[in-house]
């Protein structure tokens, strides 16, 4: 016999929000406030309490050193684990980029949308750039890099509006800024085939993106570059990865040719 709480429209809600309150332990993987919880999630600050003190409980967050922040625990790794056994993406894809990311020394990553993020399906990273702090999982901001820009660039049209109409009404007094970045973007992309984003989601880190679209679902995901330099210089960036970068394109869609995905 179902429970009386079992599928109920507040059940649902606490789940969602829940999963909200994880997600927002982005790429960065730093310990987060109980403030920046709710800043990054919109929920209330009594919402937000309640639920790291749950998540706590069921081993999903820990206090980071015993104090008021949090970070992951180990249920939410081991949901990350199963993710990459079962993940048919990250099976097929991560040694192929792995190999890369060594030859190229950057990190190589494969992105589709979360909301107004982008999260990495599978990802190589180079040893000399650890300090991007990215891997599978991860989440970075849709609007501020090259991956992002590079997925929206591949939308279609009205899919692309959608899109745009939210990453704006979230930008708030910066949207004029936002869009003028990703409408250069667009430019790029028309012109080269690539965009370039340097220093504006983390200080003198770089990424280099394209959308490719794979498997038997033709899904819409982005391929990109990225590492962390002294000064970063965007012509020699294209430069060097811009080929190496399209190659992996096509070998991407070839690895992927017979998955079903959907993200």
């Amino acid at each position: 016999m179902k429970s009386s709480g079992e599928g109920s429209p507040s059940v649902t809600l606490t789940v969602e929000r829940g999963l909200e309150v994880l997600r927002a332990f982005h790429a960065e993987r730093t310990p987060l406030s109980n403030a920046e919880l709710v800043r990054r999630t919109g929920l209330s600050k009594a919402t937000v309490s309640r639920l790291t003190t749950t998540l706590i409980r069921i081993g999903f967050l820990r206090r980071a050193g015993g104090g008021r922040q949090f970070e992951l625990g180990a249920g939410a790794l081991s949901m990350g684990h199963a993710y990459l056994e079962t993940n048919p993406v990250t099976r097929v894809v991560n040694p192929y980029l792995q190999q890369l990311a060594d030859k190229l020394d950057v990190c190589v990553a494969l992105g589709v949308p979360h909301h107004l993020d982008m999260l990495y399906i599978a990802c190589g990273i180079g040893a000399k750039i650890a300090t991007l702090r990215t891997g599978v999982g991860s989440l970075i901001p849709m609007e501020s890099t090259a991956l992002g820009r590079a997925y929206l660039y591949g939308l279609p049209a009205q899919e692309r509006r959608t899109q745009m109409d939210a990453i704006l009404l979230a930008a708030g007094i910066h949207a004029k800024t936002v869009k003028g970045n990703i409408q250069a973007a667009f430019e790029d992309l028309k012109q080269s085939g690539v965009c370039i984003c340097v220093g504006e989601y983390q200080r003198n880190a770089y990424g280099i993106a394209l959308p490719v679209t794979v498997g038997r679902s033709q899904t819409l995901m982005a391929l990109n570059c990225g590492a962390i330099e002294l000064q970063p210089n965007a012509a020699t960036i294209r430069r060097k990865l811009m080929p190496a970068l399209k190659t992996a394109a096509r070998n991407v869609v070839d690895l992927l040719a017979d998955v079903d995905y959907e993200p």
